[in-house]
């Protein structure tokens, strides 16, 4: 899908400079980022060339972008030998300017861009009607917690969207995979939600044990917003520099054979949510929190699916 998006959308002719910067915008460690940089530098290749600018192939230049507190010694120390793109870190929040202005030309980012850029602040205000007492995300939360979430992806989406419009180049273009719900569908009744509750409820379990304070469960909650495709539809016209040029869902499924089963789901969720439980309760709780998800998985009634779905996003500066 990113291949044909640059195949139809991308004219090259319209870039002068050398070289062609990527960036990819909440890397992590790899592999992941090193498969993708390579596939989208091949069909930009291919691009040139199917235009007829075979004399004009560019150098290739990919930035790496993530929190500073990301293991970029291990990124780099696994980078391909036999890539075909010079590499640099670029360590720092995506919710705000990167690069100068003009100066990348296709973008990519893929499960990063849920994550809010803090916990909305009235989540943790015991007066407030948004205090989130006993959960951890919005999923089975009052009305008033889902709104606040809600309100600071639109805040952060706005900072993102802004800033990488001023950063791309004029016809540049950018990728987003991000996990997402289909319109109208709450995210109670989706895997997300299901998960979410289900580990507030293991950890609430704890809190009944005395292995945590319940004090510290009513105080955390999880950093993640899922979007749908018309709230990025309003965000992305509300910011007038990008164009919607394709939006559709993909199905996260298609490389799987049937069910996953419950530890498999607990191992899935431990791989992109550990460092944030880390972060917040002692580190010896965290085996025992996703063993017990992986049990209460099971014990549950909900289809072990993949984690939500995923919607593709190709945009591109006017």
């Amino acid at each position: 899908m990113i291949e044909e998006a640059i195949a139809k959308k991308l004219d090259v002719k319209c870039f002068s400079s050398n070289p062609f910067r990527l960036a990819d915008l909440g890397c992590s460690v790899g592999p992941n980022t090193f498969i993708a940089m390579q596939h989208i530098v091949e069909a930009v290749e291919r691009k040139y060339l199917a235009q007829g600018l075979k004399s004009e192939m560019p150098e290739f230049q990919v930035f790496f972008n993530d929190h500073v507190a990301n293991d970029f010694n291990t990124l780099f120390a696994s980078l391909p030998t036999e890539r075909r793109y010079f590499a640099c870190g670029v360590p720092g929040s995506f919710h705000g300017r990167l690069f100068p202005e003009s100066s990348i030309h296709f973008m990519f980012s893929s499960h990063a861009l849920h994550w809010l850029s803090k916990v909305p602040e009235e989540l943790l205000d015991k007066n407030s009607p948004a205090w989130n007492r006993g959960r951890i995300h919005y999923t089975s939360g009052p009305e008033k917690v889902s709104h606040a979430y809600a309100a600071q992806f639109e805040h952060d989406m706005e900072i993102f969207l802004s800033a990488r419009a001023k950063e791309l180049v004029v016809g540049g273009m950018i990728v987003l995979l991000i996990p997402a719900l289909p319109n109208g569908i709450p995210i109670s009744q989706s895997p997300f939600g299901a998960m979410f509750d289900l580990l507030g409820a293991s950890l609430m379990d704890m809190a009944k044990e005395g292995l945590i304070s319940e004090a510290e469960v009513d105080s955390f909650n999880l950093p993640i917003h899922i979007a749908s495709p018309e709230q990025m539809t309003e965000l992305v016209e509300r910011n007038e520099c990008l164009i919607i040029e394709r939006m559709e869902f993909v199905d996260p499924r298609s490389n799987l054979f049937g069910l996953i089963n419950g530890k498999e789901c607990a191992m899935f969720l431990r791989a992109s949510l550990e460092g944030v439980f880390a972060q917040y309760f002692e580190s010896g709780i965290i085996d025992q929190l996703f063993d017990r998800l992986s049990k209460k998985i099971m014990e549950s009634s909900h289809q072990l699916e993949p984690v939500g779905t995923l919607l593709f996003v190709v945009l591109r500066l006017k």
